[in-house]
């Protein structure tokens, strides 16, 4: 991502997930020091600040409906509630759900899982009938809540699996950020914002920073950048 105080990127070529408007899809992560995500354990959210929790749930009333990843769903005991009761997507490669996680029993917006995997969930019992399951590529989910559900704005929290097969699709727009620089967590296998550190993503996306807000107090820095028009 580039600022506007950096040459930007020249936007290379690269195919529109679909004809059909997508939502408009924002991201949001807290960062190490280091740029990780969590340690190499995978350590549960709350190491970041009581003012950046305050500023996801923010975040949360902005969108029309959630999309996280199973994997940080589990870790985080999440329940992606927010007032309005948006939509609450989970991706999932397998589609297997523990029945007794906590966001089945939380009233909120309706649950829809996203299969991305090629054989068809055995889904428990009791989920059925609480759960819409939608079996297909991540890139046809987005067009489906467009003109299915009218999603006009989808906030993913993560994880960066998650994050990284949007950004492989071009499909972010927004990216909100808290850099943390009182937490090192080091480690090759910890996971970045665009998961295990790998191979480079197949483009370079032209952002500008939109907000700048440093909390030398908390040790902490709220930042948002967001897609340039012409790319």
């Amino acid at each position: 991502m580039s600022e506007n105080v950096t040459e930007p990127c020249v936007p290379i070529p690269f195919p529109k997930i679909s004809a059909m408007p997508r939502p408009r899809v924002s991201t949001n992560l807290a960062i190490s020091a280091d740029g990780k995500i969590s340690s190499v354990q995978r350590i549960a959210s709350g190491w970041s600040s009581r003012d950046d929790h305050a500023r996801l749930l923010e975040l949360r009333e902005t969108a029309d409906a959630l999309l996280i990843g199973r994997g940080t769903l589990e870790s985080d005991h999440m329940t992606l509630t927010a007032p309005g009761n948006p939509l609450r997507c989970i991706v999932s490669k397998s589609g297997y759900l523990d029945p007794a996680h906590p966001v089945f029993s939380t009233p909120g917006g309706d649950i829809h899982l996203l299969v991305t995997g090629p054989e068809s969930p055995a889904l428990p019992a009791e989920l059925k009938g609480k759960i819409t399951v939608h079996q297909q590529t991540l890139a046809e989910f987005l067009d489906l809540l467009a003109s299915d559900y009218q999603i006009r704005h989808l906030h993913c929290e993560g994880g960066g699996n998650l994050i990284r097969s949007l950004a492989e699709i071009d499909a972010i727009d927004d990216f909100h950020l808290t850099l943390a620089g009182h937490t090192l967590f080091g480690g090759l296998q910890a996971p970045t914002a665009t998961g295990i550190p790998g191979d480079f993503l197949p483009k370079s996306t032209d952002f500008e920073i939109t907000r700048f807000a440093p909390r030398p107090d908390l040790g902490e820095c709220f930042l948002s950048y967001t897609r340039r028009k012409n790319t």
